[in-house]
């Protein structure tokens, strides 16, 4: 019988890229746990500089003589972002897909007592390796699992770029009635052919069998099983209202002694899409009420545990949300497994973000990491879609954009006809780009009111897309603003930070779907704030603060409970405002967050309003607070009985306080306004001089010519310290750079620069 066994304990690591650590033991090194990672403090906003660079793990393996006759193989979660796996100073496996489970096969390599394993993990930037340049933090290091498994000659096949060697399929037969098919690979690495019989059970959630088969094989290298069985009448995985799961029971039996085995979750529903009613499960049109999760914790960066992976879903359906899109790469099984289990629907995606390679134009890197995610994550039930981009087109929109996107669709759907295609693009991208008809639904990662626009441009722009591209379906696939919990104001503002402008931003959102049927949902960008080494904003270093949760899942943000109020079936009531507690204005609007249709609200146990209905945010307005403590209470209220009470104090003062103003670093007038060094008058039209440069022209196509070079510098020399200039000046032109409102370029400076640029010949 196989079995697998846990190697987290034990492990040497370093810094010292010594290429000797291949095989020699390491000179100097500190003992560490797995899961591990270096980036556990620069990665979220500590001291010291962000490291990326590579670095080694390493320990010893003791193999019996007796025991060599057994098949080694070494299990590795993941290795962010390169891996290189020596064994006794042989390379024997690599991998350059940072979060997805590679194996090595060792008996190659093996000798009878201790083995040398050494590991070389390499986070630093590679072009050919995705992702290239994102919003996150680049965690380096074993931060998954890392398990030895011990196999016989014969066993499920453990090479194919997948988990299982198994995969489960399951389709609607109509009249309530489903197909179930079940395919594998079987390996036999002996020299003799062997009888040998695969049976699969299925097992309904009480353990009875509902369906069962078997067939028998003669073994001889790699051998292909399937079986399709008819489930008459099961009980559907209907969400988070029912995520009623079967289990198959696979198994490989010669002689009739178990070999190998395989237990796997199976829910049967049908997800359907429609441009006009959203998302149909199971026949039922549902909204996508969603957040997006990022995999790091705050102290440990992304070497997480099962234990945070339970702590974040707790959250997530308290919360209420029905789906879930894991950003912006592949996640651990173990938080696929907690989705099955409890419902909730899953957009998986590879980290095909920002800006593509600038060598790897096949991308051969995009093509093996949606591989591995799909064959890995593929018997996952809650899964609904895969991903096959995110913004990238950020700085270029090429024809060979278009061309990787519709290759990388294309191989979805071959790895996979029963589940959807979807991308997210960035806002520039136009309502009827061509892009828009590569998927089967598209996303929008939409920041009105933020980066750009005002809040209520979210409605307006979902509106014309409609209007332009009626027949796709279509969602909001990211959408939030920064937040700080320390940051309060009377008057919020766009980019104040404050919990205040949050709480607006996301009610308009909310409000905004709710009002239109053919919006499919909206993803909250994000559950959680997440390690961002290169930011510095909103008074929190290294970090996003887009979540509805602080990054060490300590505190809900005021947002939290709004979402909660439109998503959540569980009554409560709660009073927002509650760390802006220090007031200094007389006059104070009262905020409750609710999904209850009758509330009381009290100021200092006198009764200030009684409201009832389904607003979800309810407001008393011009509440006359007195001078010092000022106790507000709100009642929810069933059957003319107090449920649910939520208090906090509020504490009336002369002057404002400070510490709820984030005070931004003044800015230069040369860098707020740069552009007001140069006369924009005069530009005319954009005219191209065929043979001549142009603002179209990448910016390393500008840097090849002196003169071009020098014209670029005039305009944006102070751009190029920023740390994303040299990784993206591959793809990104100056047409470009004036889409994204960092550069803040005036319209009318484009003509002038392309002027200069038109006597510039390119000969």
């Amino acid at each position: 019988m196989n079995k697998s066994r846990l190697l987290h304990d034990c492990w040497m690591f370093t810094k010292e890229n010594d290429p000797a650590n291949a095989s020699e033991g390491l000179r100097e090194w500190q003992m560490v746990t797995l899961p591990h990672t270096w980036n556990d403090k620069d990665g979220q906003g500590g001291e010291e500089p962000y490291y990326r660079g590579a670095c080694w793990y390493q320990r010893t393996l003791e193999i019996g003589e007796e025991e060599l006759g057994k098949r080694y193989y070494l299990e590795i979660g993941a290795a962010g972002n390169i891996g290189h796996v020596y064994i006794n100073g042989h390379l024997a496996g690599d991998s350059r897909c940072g979060y997805a489970m590679f194996r090595v096969p060792l008996n190659a390599y093996l000798k009878a007592g201790d083995n040398l394993i050494s590991i070389q993990v390499d986070n630093s930037y590679d072009n050919e390796v995705y992702p290239l340049l994102a919003d996150f933090t680049f965690f380096g290091g074993l931060y998954r699992e890392v398990k030895l498994l011990v196999m016989d000659d014969i066993h499920f096949d453990l090479m194919d770029n997948g988990r299982d060697g198994v995969y489960l399929t399951q389709s609607s037969l109509g009249e309530g009635n489903y197909q179930l098919d079940v395919h594998g690979r079987i390996v036999n690495e002996s020299s003799r052919t062997i009888q040998a019989s695969v049976e699969v059970e299925l097992r309904d959630h009480e353990g009875n069998t509902v369906w069962h088969d078997n067939s028998v094989l003669a073994l001889i290298g790699n051998s292909e099983f399937s079986f399709t069985g008819e489930i008459l009448s099961p009980v559907l995985w209907n969400g988070i209202e029912c995520p009623y799961l079967y289990s198959a029971h696979i198994a490989i039996k010669v002689q009739g002694q178990v070999l190998d085995t395989r237990q796997i979750d199976i829910g049967f529903r049908t997800v359907e899409l429609s441009s006009e009613r959203g998302v149909i499960l199971n026949g039922k049109p549902i909204k996508i009420n969603g957040v997006c999760r990022h995999q790091d914790f705050g102290g440990v960066g992304n070497a997480i545990t099962k234990a945070h992976m339970d702590v974040d879903m707790e959250l997530i359906r308290e919360v209420g949300a029905n789906s879930i899109r894991l950003a912006h790469y592949q996640h651990d099984d173990y938080f696929y497994s907690l989705c099955d289990r409890y419902g909730l629907l899953v957009w998986a995606e590879i980290p095909y973000i920002s800006i593509p390679s600038t060598k790897d134009l096949e991308s051969r890197n995009a093509v093996e990491q949606l591989e591995r995610l799909i064959k890995q994550a593929y018997n996952h039930s809650s899964i609904y879609c895969w991903g096959v981009q995110n913004e990238i087109t950020i700085a270029v929109e090429t024809e060979n954009t278009y061309r990787t996107i519709q290759k990388l669709v294309g191989i979805t759907r071959k790895l996979d006809r029963s589940r959807f295609v979807v991308q997210a693009n960035i806002n520039g991208v136009a309502d009827d780009s061509v892009i828009n008809r590569f998927t089967d639904l598209v996303g929008y990662n939409l920041y009105y009111g933020w980066y750009y626009g005002e809040i209520q441009d979210l409605g307006t722009r979902l509106d014309e897309f409609h209007q332009t591209s009626p027949n796709v379906p279509v969602l909001v696939s990211e959408y939030g603003v920064d937040t700080n919990p320390n940051y309060h104001a009377y008057e919020p503002k766009v980019q104040d930070y404050t919990e205040e402008y949050q709480l607006k931003f996301h009610h308009n959102a909310l409000q905004t779907f709710e009002e239109r049927p053919y919006v499919l949902g909206g993803y909250v960008w994000n559950m959680f704030d997440f390690g961002s080494a290169n930011r510095n904003e909103g008074g929190e270093k290294g970090k996003n603060l887009k979540g509805l949760i602080t990054i060490d899942r300590t505190l809900k943000k005021d947002s939290f409970y709004l979402c909660k109020a439109y998503w959540s079936q569980d009554p409560f009531v709660y009073l927002a405002g509650r760390r802006f507690v220090h007031r200094h204005q007389e006059r104070n609007d009262i905020v409750v967050l609710s999904n209850m249709t009758h509330i009381r609200v009290y100021h200092n146990n006198e009764l200030l309003s009684e409201m009832k209905g389904s607003d979800r945010m309810f407001e008393v307005k011009d509440v006359t607070l007195v001078r010092g403590e000022n106790r507000i209470r709100v009642e929810g209220i069933q059957e003319e009985v107090v449920v649910h009470i939520d208090e906090i104090l509020l504490v009336s003062v002369i002057e404002a306080d400070q510490r709820y103003i984030h005070v931004k670093e003044e800015k230069t007038k040369h860098v707020v306004n740069w552009f007001e060094n140069f006369d924009l008058s005069g530009g005319g039209q954009i005219e191209l001089k065929d043979g001549f440069f142009s603002i179209y022209d990448t910016i390393e196509d500008l840097y090849s010519h002196v003169d071009a070079k020098g014209v670029f510098l005039k305009y944006f020399g102070h751009t190029t310290n920023n740390p994303f200039f040299e990784v993206t000046k591959g793809v990104m032109s100056i047409e470009k750079m004036s889409q994204l409102a960092f550069y803040e370029i005036p319209d009318e400076l484009l003509p002038v620069i392309q002027n200069e640029l038109n006597i510039i010949s390119k000969s």
